[in-house]
């Protein structure tokens, strides 16, 4: 199978050596053809994920963007409420490892959370 492969290989390659005139042609009419059947299936077949692109949530009208903002609002309200309790705690200087990580997860929710994500 190997021999097969490359013996053909070599034969086209010499073909294209001495025949550089058809060759050009015929690669051409193949990129040609090929470019020209892509365009027609972009036009007929479309891609379902071509326009996936969804407008950011701050320009949106839709009720579930708003939703969504009315969501992301109370859950931001929670994290400041907390983050409010934890820095008491350290004010009064009985904050522990566990907090410090509770601490950056909440910093890290709020982020997301005012980021859109």
């Amino acid at each position: 199978m190997k021999t097969f492969i490359k013996n053909t290989g070599k034969k086209l390659v010499g073909w294209s050596v001495e025949n550089p005139k058809k060759f050009f042609t015929y690669s051409m009419v193949f990129l040609s053809l090929s470019f020209l059947i892509s365009i027609l299936q972009g036009i007929f077949f479309p891609s379902d994920m071509t326009f996936k692109i969804n407008p950011p949530i701050l320009y949106s009208k839709s009720s579930v963007a708003q939703n969504n903002q009315a969501k992301n609002s109370k859950e931001m309200e929670k994290i400041v409420g907390e983050l409010q309790l934890l820095k008491a705690k350290r004010d009064r200087g009985e904050l522990l490892k566990v907090d410090s990580l509770r601490i950056e997860y909440l910093f890290n929710q709020y982020q997301n959370f005012k980021n859109g994500h």
